[in-house]
């Protein structure tokens, strides 16, 4: 029996290292092609390991184009990121809070409504939130891609923040409340210290998104000093002359650091949240 385990575990092992292998493969290919000569990178893509390296890319791709270097680009989508994130984390916690704690007219209405928007795709809304965004006059700036998400727009984050708060007893709603406390005081003082785990998973899934996002900027952001990360890389690519894809995916790579950096931070903030909110599938 103790032989059969052994050989079980072993199978196993092997097989989840050969998946994995499998997953990343791609991720890694990118890296070892970033340290090769832009000219050999498809000649050789077979070959993980380059027969020369340099770093002659990342110096490259770190000019940018113009007088533009693509530190620019890292500013700018740091930017968007952090305002947009701060934004919808805050006022999902506001709506959830809302839906857990209030009783007002039209809640359920307003829940069913919240639990559709989850299930539309967003290029369904592309045209007509285009539209409106262009009777404003945000076509060209950072205001689509910031502002929209101070609303509360994304309903899986109120989903996960409400069945955090959900978790936790009303008593201590009701003892506040014979202290004197309002509903805002309720939610900054007790609710929202206790819902950390949840607001962190949150910003780590909004960060993500918000950052690796391509199609929103490439309809709202025309200027190309305006560009994100993900819209500039791009322009490493021309049908019409010669792409630089040595420069690109050593760009690339460099992109993914900070999510890769937050991802390894906060995994722990990040599994509690998901597992103490009780989603269900």
């Amino acid at each position: 029996m103790k032989h059969k385990k052994i050989v079980r575990r072993t199978v196993y092992h092997i097989l989840v290292c050969l998946g994995a292998f499998v997953m990343v493969y791609p991720l890694l290919w990118m890296l070892m092609s970033s340290f090769k000569e832009t000219n050999t990178i498809f000649t050789t893509a077979s070959e993980l390991i380059p027969r020369k390296f340099t770093l002659a890319n990342y110096a490259t791709g770190w000019k940018g184009f113009g007088k533009i270097h693509f530190g620019t680009f890292f500013k700018n989508s740091a930017f968007i990121t952090i305002l947009a994130t701060a934004g919808t984390v805050l006022s999902s916690a506001f709506v959830a809070y809302s839906f857990t704690r209030c009783n007002f007219r039209g809640k359920k209405i307003l829940f069913a409504a919240m639990l559709v928007s989850m299930m539309l795709p967003a290029q369904i809304l592309m045209i007509p939130q285009y539209l409106w965004y262009q009777k404003l006059g945000w076509i060209g700036s950072y205001l689509p891609l910031i502002v929209p998400y101070c609303f509360a727009i994304q309903g899986f984050f109120v989903y996960l923040i409400m069945n955090f708060i959900n978790g936790i007893p009303r008593e201590l709603d009701e003892a506040a409340k014979i202290d004197g406390c309002s509903y805002y005081t309720i939610f900054f003082r007790i609710i929202l210290p206790l819902v950390v785990p949840a607001l962190i998973t949150a910003s780590i899934f909004s960060f993500i998104w918000r950052w690796e996002d391509f199609l929103s900027p490439l309809l709202y952001v025309g200027k190309t000093e305006m560009y994100p990360i993900s819209l500039a890389l791009k322009l490493f690519c021309d049908p019409a002359s010669t792409s630089d894809y040595g420069a690109m995916f050593s760009m690339s790579i460099l992109s993914i650091l900070p999510l890769i950096v937050i991802f390894i931070l906060l995994q722990r903030y990040l599994v509690d949240g998901i597992v103490s909110s009780g989603i269900k599938g």
